[in-house]
This record gives structure tokens, sequence and C-alpha cells, in this order.
């Protein structure tokens, strides 16, 4: 009994390591980068998240308060949003703004997640 006790332990705690594969549905290795059944390789789990940022406010705030340095307090980069308003008299952050609020909103979700986390 004891011998089954421990089998069914070991069957428990691989199966904890298991997924399925994403083409034909067999199980593998959560840590497996190619199916060893269909031979397709498996997407690695996402490492960068975008919180509670979205990237088109983050794109529409930098065109539209972009001089005021709105975006860069949105994003959580405060020390860039008070240069921003130290230099609003100067035009140039209502410049950079235009120019980031464009970037902003043509790059991926998967960039912008970078941008943040950098």
């Amino acid at each position: 009994m004891n011998n089954n006790m421990s089998f069914e332990s070991q069957t428990a705690q691989s199966s904890v390591n298991m997924v399925f594969c994403r083409s034909c549905g067999s199980q593998i290795r959560q840590e497996a980068e190619i199916c060893p059944r269909c031979g397709v390789r498996q997407l690695p789990p996402p490492t960068e998240t975008l919180g509670d940022k979205n990237r088109i406010a983050a794109g529409v705030l930098a065109l539209l308060l972009g001089g005021l340095g709105v975006h860069k307090f949105y994003m959580g980069q405060v020390g860039k949003g008070i240069l921003y308003l130290l230099f609003v008299w100067t035009f140039i952050p209502s410049i950079l703004a235009l120019i980031e609020g464009i970037c902003i909103l043509v790059e991926t979700d998967a960039k912008f997640a970078r941008r943040l986390n950098a």
C-alpha cells in the first residue's frame, strides 16, 4: 500500500508540471520548447505585463496633454513628467510629446510593455 501511495503522489506531482501542446493537444512538460509528438514550437509564457497601463490612453494623453508631461505621469515616469512641466514654456516638451504620442500609438503592446518595464 505504501508503494501505491508514492506512485499516486508522483503522478500528481508530475501532472502539475504538464501542459497541453497548442497544436496537437498532447500532454507535454511545461518547460518544453518543442512538442515531441508534432514538432511545433511552443510559445514562451508571457514575461512582460502591461499592468493597468493602456497603450492607447498613453498615446492620446501624449498627443493632447503631452506638453505638460501628463503621459509621463500616467506611465509612472514622474521624474520625466516634472521635467516636462519645468520646460513647458519652451514648447520643446510639446514637440517631444507629439513624436512620442505617434510612436506609442504605432508600436505593439509588447514593445509598449518593454518601454514601461525598462
